[in-house]
């Protein structure tokens, strides 16, 4: 089993674009993958067609009092392969409610240590902020996923994010590594995307994925109708990037071993 976070500090990056449409295009290739939102504004949950409002437990239950994780997973009617341990806007409250807790940067990874060896692959969907859901999600991790949008103001926030991860490994998580970097809405028309693209390779090297995502209405329509983009519309731009980045992600897998 890996844990996987997806992180950046900014949002709109396509952090849980990235959750929902590459642990679709996993599952359906035969992993079994668990999609952890710890983000309050629970995206990746609607985004899979599940109703807020019709949970009775969430991650916010998990977190701060002691629910197993195990009680709260759904499995997606939508994706065969496909979990969620769901949040909601409760868990906005949960920070305030660990600040007094022991080792509170570990809870979640301590939720996720029953659950070890049941899932091929967990990927834990961040807020776009430096808070302690994001800490604790960072702990849990073997690695970092990372999305920046192709434009001139992403550039500006990739220091902080880098010395948070090295901040993070240094005192909380020394395993923890960056497993790669996306480039998210993507436009080739223009210089100011490929400009970003360079200069990010040049600061991420190898880490930087080939498959870049495209800006894409199909993608930006998709969750509106709780659905990933494979169900939606599999022939779009987005979708065809997608599965190429799930393809090349499983191929850097392959070539660690």
């Amino acid at each position: 089993m890996k844990t996987i976070c997806i992180f950046n500090q900014k949002g709109g990056v396509g952090k849980t674009t990235t959750s929902i449409n590459m642990c679709s295009y996993l599952a359906m290739e035969g992993y079994k993958v668990l999609i952890v939102d710890i983000d309050p504004q629970g995206n990746s949950t609607s985004g899979l067609g599940i109703d807020k409002k019709t949970i009775e437990n969430s991650l916010y239950d998990v977190i701060t009092s002691d629910v197993p994780i195990v009680d709260i997973i759904i499995p997606s009617e939508l994706v065969a392969n496909l979990y969620l341990a769901p949040s909601t806007m409760e868990l906005a409250g949960a920070e305030v409610e660990l600040i007094n807790k022991v080792q509170r940067e570990n809870i979640l990874k301590s939720c996720l240590s029953n659950i070890k060896g049941q899932y091929d692959y967990i990927f834990i969907d961040c807020p776009p902020s430096l808070g302690l859901l994001t800490i604790n999600a960072l702990t849990a991790s073997d690695s970092v996923l990372i999305p920046i949008q192709c434009e001139f103001y992403a550039l500006e926030g990739v220091g902080q994010l880098v010395n948070t991860i090295q901040l993070v490994k240094k005192s909380l998580n020394r395993e923890l590594e960056i497993e790669g970097v996306i480039m998210s809405m993507y436009d080739g028309r223009t210089n100011l995307s490929n400009e970003v693209v360079n200069e990010v390779s040049k600061y991420f090297k190898d880490k930087v994925y080939n498959t870049t995502i495209p800006r894409n209405i199909r993608l930006a329509e998709a969750p509106s109708y709780g659905l990933p983009i494979v169900l939606y519309d599999d022939n779009c731009k987005g979708a065809e990037a997608y599965k190429s980045l799930a393809n090349e992600f499983l191929q850097r897998q392959k070539e660690m071993v």
